[in-house]
């Protein structure tokens, strides 16, 4: 199986998908990695009735992306930016709210840009929502709130250190803000509410701008080079393959309970990140080199050593994890190189 194929497997996931019958569905942020995801997964509903409004600021990148559903009367394209005010003309029923700025090399060039849009924008979605009788709002957080544990894995109730005065904190101190942003549109406007915490998520659709560790990975091994590693890689994270983190939150969004969140992750997909490259290094048949890193690239560094993540809420729901570390990786970088 590759990509196309888990697609399609997790569009046949056994959940009540008639909750979403005759509905119209935003999602924001649908160009990224999990966002353009979760629109693949609902517009691969054979039986759908409902509308996908895919939002974006880019219509090139979204003509690209969802070329098959173009022509579809459910799928409809947004140009919209999350930082301006939402204005439009369709009730939304159920908006998934997936636009973030997680490039890493922008929590040092445009630390309030990326606070901006975490908050701002989820603000402007919720104001929209509650003057046009939104029924529920997803929230894709981050397993980044969390923060420096204590070695143990993160439940939903856990709560770690952050340091407000880490740079690198604009990314979490705004995801976890938000969070409670939307607690509060909930039990103040009385707005049914769900929040996602994926781990790290890795997969094909990633720009050529993203510095995520992975994607830098890949485009060594895709450009025929060595993997160029910038530290010596010891930080051990929760991944998850992107087809099973989107499939999670549309279980979320479908049987999440009010005002909860839920933690996405697979548990035979913990790894440091130096077990991470060794892996993509090895499919590529290529080496792993370490280098110094910029200055630039060091303030966007997550400092965090431990980021494990407890999904058992989620399984809880029915969500299974389908592909672990190697073979989502292998089906990236199948799908972008298919020969």
């Amino acid at each position: 199986m590759i990509y196309e194929d888990d697609i399609i497997a997790a569009s046949r996931a056994d959940i009540p998908w008639d909750e979403l019958s005759g509905k119209n569905i935003l999602v924001t942020g649908a160009t990224g990695l999990i966002g353009s995801c979760v629109v693949e997964i609902l517009m691969s509903r054979k039986d759908m009735d409902y509308h996908v409004y895919a939002s974006g600021r880019d219509e090139t990148r979204i003509s690209s992306l969802f070329a098959e559903y173009i022509n579809s009367p459910y799928f409809h394209f947004v140009k919209y930016d999350v930082v301006e005010p939402f204005d439009y003309d369709v009730d939304f029923q159920y908006i998934i709210a997936a636009a973030s700025g997680a490039n890493p090399i922008l929590y040092s060039t445009d630390p309030v840009g990326v606070m901006k849009a975490n908050f701002n924008g989820v603000d402007n979605l919720l104001t929209y929502g509650v003057k046009h009788h939104l029924e529920k709002f997803l929230y894709i957080s981050s397993g980044d709130v969390y923060g420096e544990g204590d070695g143990r894995a993160f439940t939903e109730e856990y709560s770690g250190y952050v340091d407000p005065l880490n740079l690198r904190s604009c990314y979490t101190s705004s995801k976890r803000a938000t969070e409670t942003l939307c607690i509060s549109y909930a039990s103040q406007y009385g707005i049914t509410v769900s929040i996602a915490r994926p781990c790290h998520t890795y997969g094909p659709n990633f720009t050529e701008g993203d510095t995520r560790v992975y994607a830098q990975f890949i485009r060594n091994i895709l450009r025929g080079e060595n993997i160029i590693m910038k530290s010596a890689g010891e930080q051990v994270r929760s991944w998850c393959y992107v087809v099973d983190c989107a499939l999670g939150i549309l279980y979320v969004l479908i049987k999440g309970k009010d005002k909860e969140a839920y933690n996405i992750s697979d548990s035979n997909s913990i790894v440091s990140i130096r077990e991470m490259a060794d892996i993509i290094a090895e499919i590529g048949n290529k080496e792993v080199i370490i280098n110094a890193p910029s200055e630039i690239e060091k303030r966007g560094f997550n400092v965090v050593k431990r980021e494990i993540l407890d999904s058992s809420k989620l399984q809880a729901l029915g969500w299974r994890a389908h592909c672990d570390i190697r073979q989502g990786l292998e089906h990236t970088i199948k799908h972008i190189q298919p020969y």
